[in-house]
């Protein structure tokens, strides 16, 4: 298994990209402006798109990606997400006056896209690979994923704030070696983070206090201009959990 960032950041600009997860060729964990890093025989290859939420940071290439490589594939681009997540993507974005329906492009017998509803705490299985939908707690209704090749496991936690039933799951993984979590505020703007269910430092510090195993901590979502004072306000309240930022091109490969 092998797990490349594409974008890692909470906004763009520069070489700042929003989040997007390459596993292997042919699957991706959300599909934000990352997406828009790989050339357009990679984007063909790429099967399947496992999605936390519907905020646009998430899921921007996802329209432009089927409707650039869909006549190049045999099959449908597999869009996972829980069920109230998809009605999101068709009532918001694939509904003719945002983009097309590519549910029904050309057709809807072989269209270039379908939806696959996915459920919390129920493994969707691909190869050797399991892919696990783990509880969020975000402003819209979103979840994490947990990537298992059955040796080792790496948990992204997708959007979130305060999270406790996240941490009872990750605490019985036996297997986990890597948690990717946000950190998308600085402490001064906490109250924002708050309100917008995001974490700053010192609410990451209070998360990571809930955490009963040893982890690699790699922190995602800082949002640019912000991103080298958050790194620091974190290493000065969680320094002991030695936690790294994530950065594009960044592999995990177990």
């Amino acid at each position: 298994m092998k797990i490349r960032i594409l974008g890692c950041s909470g906004g763009i600009g520069g070489d700042q990209y929003t989040t997007a997860l390459l596993l292997d060729n042919d699957i991706l964990i959300d599909a934000g402006t990352g997406v828009g890093r790989l050339s357009i025989e990679a984007l063909a290859r790429i099967d399947h798109v496992f999605i936390t939420h519907s905020h646009l940071d998430h899921i921007a290439s996802i329209p432009l990606m089927v409707d650039t490589v869909g006549r190049m594939r045999d099959k449908p681009l597999v869009l996972h997400a829980t069920a109230a997540t998809l009605s999101i993507l068709r009532g918001h974005i694939f509904n003719w006056e945002i983009w097309p329906d590519f549910s029904r492009i050309p057709n809807p017998v072989a269209p270039y896209m379908r939806y696959e509803t996915i459920a919390i705490g129920k493994p969707v299985q691909i190869g050797e690979r399991r892919i696990t939908a783990l509880p969020a707690n975000h402003v819209v209704p979103a979840v994490g994923y947990q990537l298992d090749n059955g040796v080792t496991s790496l948990v992204y936690t997708g959007d979130t704030t305060a999270n406790d039933a996240l941490w009872e799951i990750l605490n019985g993984i036996d297997n986990l070696r890597y948690l990717i979590i946000e950190t998308a505020f600085s402490n001064q703007e906490r109250e924002i983070a708050v309100l917008s269910k995001h974490l700053c430092p010192s609410m990451l510090q209070e998360e990571l206090r809930k955490l009963k195993r040893p982890v690699e901590i790699y922190i995602t979502h800082l949002k640019p201009g912000e991103d080298a004072l958050i790194m620091r306000e974190i290493e000065a309240c969680i320094g002991e959990y030695q936690p790294r930022r994530l950065v594009n091109d960044q592999v995990f490969e177990f």
